[in-house]
């Protein structure tokens, strides 16, 4: 599978411009169908508000959509797109709902409370970037396990347990590009006696 970035969790920020409230709201999907629920779901949540702006970007037939929700053209909908595309996510989606003050912000205020919104959600939901790892089961004795520590680190390697009998068995996972270095780095700081076994392929971040 190909590696790709996306939101981390669901996340909201609020932002207000001249008593004119903007809610951001954003999370992670995995297909057209999860973001029009989300989108949905916001709605009735603030059935009241005068707005619900909105875009989603998604690896599924590579969509892009967004809705500037009655709002004067790219003044919505493309600011909020962007907060995304900026951080070079996908299977996202992301809405500002907006509760109207009763000033006119213009165009430039617009676009710079839905951006403020957006950008503010998508910041504290954080991005994630998924990429293909291989699960390994290393075996050292006591003395070579302190040696191997810098070895560890360097190539990247995650531990998941660690069992401390006769000898110690880790297991963990390390980045498919770094599988072989790893290999090799350890063979060479413990003289060849560390042993290295790979599992299968796992996908995560």
């Amino acid at each position: 599978m190909e590696d790709f970035t996306t939101l981390k969790e669901y996340a909201s920020y609020t932002y207000e411009e001249k008593k004119s409230v903007f809610i951001g709201e954003c999370a992670p999907v995995s297909s057209e169908s999860e973001a029009l629920s989300f989108i949905n779901n916001i709605k009735k949540k603030y059935p009241d508000a005068r707005h619900h702006v909105y875009a989603y970007i998604l690896r599924e037939n590579s969509i892009m959509r967004y809705s500037d929700d009655h709002e004067p053209q790219g003044t919505a909908g493309m600011p909020v797109l962007d907060s995304m595309r900026k951080r070079g996510v996908t299977d996202a989606v992301a809405v500002v709902t907006r509760y109207f003050g009763g000033t006119l912000l213009g165009t430039g205020g617009l676009v710079r409370a839905y951006t403020e919104a957006a950008s503010g959600a998508v910041s504290l939901s954080g991005v994630i970037t998924y990429t293909t790892f291989k699960k390994c089961s290393l075996s050292v004795s006591y003395s070579d396990y302190q040696k191997i520590q810098s070895v560890l680190s360097e190539h990247g390697f995650r531990t998941d347990a660690t069992d401390f009998r006769e000898s110690v068995t880790i297991e963990g996972r390390v980045l498919l590009f770094e599988a072989d270095a790893l290999c090799t780095a350890l063979s060479e700081q413990t003289g060849g006696r560390a042993t290295l076994v790979f599992g299968e392929e796992v996908y995560d971040y």
